[in-house]
């Protein structure tokens, strides 16, 4: 049997400010973000198992991810934990607040991203890579190979 890859995207929409940073993304700002998540695996062969053929099952991929990274931050303002309170506080508009205790650019989120959805999936299948795109441009990688 081959072991095989699969991968799914995501798309969610997030605002973000880099705190202490020497560019406009130092102001709030929105992206579309889109992220495509890679498994790897050896299909099920049990012909008796509905999951037969597979590595995964595609809706239990979605879940997984939808569970741990897409339904906590769409539509959210993810800021750092160094940025002072009062900064930020006195606002109603920041309803969906995530506070993080890195600094919130593409590449610290997808780390955090895969440390998350690693630890929600089947033992028999790993997490291989992670692209997320912050616009149609500009992207970080994640390889599982990369970080033992």
């Amino acid at each position: 049997m081959a072991k095989v890859r699969v991968t799914r995207q995501f798309d969610f929409e997030m605002a973000h400010a880099l705190w202490n940073y020497d560019g406009p993304c130092r102001n709030l700002h929105g992206h579309s973000y889109r992220l495509f998540v890679t498994v790897t695996g050896y299909p099920v062969n049990d012909v008796n198992d509905p999951k037969n053929g597979m590595v995964i099952d595609f809706g239990d991929l979605k879940k997984i991810v939808s569970d741990t990274v897409v339904r906590d931050l769409d539509h959210a303002v993810m800021i750092s934990s160094r940025v002072p309170e009062d900064k930020f506080r006195n606002t109603d508009i920041m309803g969906k607040l995530k506070v993080v205790d890195y600094q919130p650019t593409v590449e610290n989120m997808i780390a955090d991203f895969a440390s998350r959805i690693k630890e929600k999936l089947p033992r028999d299948v790993e997490l291989y890579s992670l692209r997320l795109h912050e616009t149609a441009s500009s992207y970080a990688e994640w390889f599982a190979a990369d970080n033992p």
